[in-house]
């Protein structure tokens, strides 16, 4: 008996090996062919994201390019990180489609919710940082350079420092998500989630001061967003437990 389950087992592993496989190569395509169409309108991109900095800057200054090949690297550069930005539903269709089989029903009306909720809440982070953040941060920054210092920044240095941005709002931006799951797996009640409010503030003020600029400016623009998401988080999970609840007591 032992021998003939151990086989199953392993063709069961296997195929599961080669499922993986397959969808890791269709992300990887799907990247590569959103990269083909982005790689077209490299500079446009660039053009767009230096916008909210270029707007704010001196007259008659402008950015600059130190490294020889930066002119050229830097907005392929760009271009192949707004493929993967743009394949991320794809690739989270993906994932779905390898672990939801192992998923019962419960956790699946969970699951799927959750990666369109986390989908949408980073796009809505890095959207916030782009419209509203940048403006607010650029004008500061560049205002504040002393008397006699051009303000001329270099294209990879600036596309460096916004992508970070972009990571940070967007992952802080998740913070909802992180909520739910924390009460629906049962780490944490919301009982005891409201009652750490004071460290969660405390806490959100930290984590921006390490994400963002040395300024209180982006510093706030940061850490607000981010304690509002987390009480957002707490009342949905509050909803949650309430629904599981009531559901417990019906049946």
């Amino acid at each position: 008996m032992t021998n003939q389950v151990q086989p199953d087992n392993e063709q069961s592993f296997f195929s599961h090996l080669v499922e993986l496989r397959d969808r890791l190569l269709k992300m990887v395509l799907c990247v590569l062919l959103v990269f083909v169409g982005t790689a077209s309108y490299a500079n446009e991109i660039y053009a767009f994201l230096a916008d909210p900095l270029l707007q704010h800057m001196p007259k008659n200054s402008s950015m600059i390019a130190i490294d020889v090949a930066s002119p050229f690297f830097t907005p392929f550069k760009l271009a192949f990180v707004v493929a993967v930005f743009a394949s991320i539903p794809f690739i989270l269709y993906q994932f779905w489609g390898f672990v939801a089989p192992g998923l019962y029903r419960h956790e699946k009306m969970m699951v799927a919710p959750l990666l369109l909720a986390s989908t949408v809440l980073f796009y809505g982070g890095a959207a916030f940082a782009y419209f509203l953040v940048f403006p607010l941060v650029f004008s500061y920054l560049t205002a504040a350079a002393p008397a006699g210092v051009a303000v001329m920044t270099d294209i990879a240095t600036y596309l460096d420092f916004v992508l970070a941005m972009f990571f940070a709002f967007g992952l802080a931006f998740e913070i909802p998500v992180l909520t739910i799951v924390l009460v629906w797996t049962g780490i944490i009640s919301p009982e005891s989630l409201a009652e750490k409010r004071p460290y969660v503030i405390v806490g959100v003020f930290v984590v921006a001061m390490f994400l963002t600029p040395p300024d209180a400016l982006s510093q706030t623009l940061l850490a607000v967003p981010m304690w509002l998401l987390f009480e957002s988080g707490l009342l949905f999970s509050r909803l949650i437990t309430r629904r599981d609840r009531a559901a417990e007591n019906d049946g």
